[in-house]
């Protein structure tokens, strides 16, 4: 970007009073050297913000690390529950695997028809539902 400085163009530039005024009470607060270096900085973020070739680099940093720390944290929470849940059911499956008389057949046919049970439930199989299934209801 250095010599991007050195080959500046001066041209003219038409804008409305209360455009001008907002130039002028905000290029310091955004630590600009000059009205121009806002303008400049305004009009790259704007062209990046409709290019949308790298959104995230346009975001307030405070954004973007806000929703990074929430993806986080929830992935995190999520992770852990998962966890615990694959335990209880290990736990469960061994239990019943010790007391069930079950063949790999039966098996096999029992897993096709709750793998169809939860896609057409979306995730929301309730153990009423199962146990209405084994009396055959």
């Amino acid at each position: 970007m250095p010599e991007e400085r050195v080959n500046k163009k001066k041209f003219p530039l038409w804008m409305y009073p209360e455009t001008r005024t907002l130039i002028e009470k905000w290029y310091k607060q955004d630590n600009c050297q000059s009205q121009s270096e806002f303008i400049e900085k305004a009009v790259r973020f704007y062209c990046g913000y409709i290019s949308a070739e790298d959104g995230v680099r346009y975001l307030p940093a405070a954004i973007t690390s806000a929703m990074t720390g929430m993806v986080d944290s929830l992935e995190s929470r999520m992770a852990r529950l998962i966890f615990k849940l694959a335990v209880e059911m290990s736990m469960m499956m061994n239990i019943l695997a010790a007391n069930a008389d079950v063949d790999e057949t039966m098996l096999r046919r029992l897993r096709g028809k709750c793998v169809n049970d939860v896609k057409r439930s979306v995730g929301s199989v309730t153990f009423e539902d199962v146990v209405k299934f084994q009396k055959g209801e």
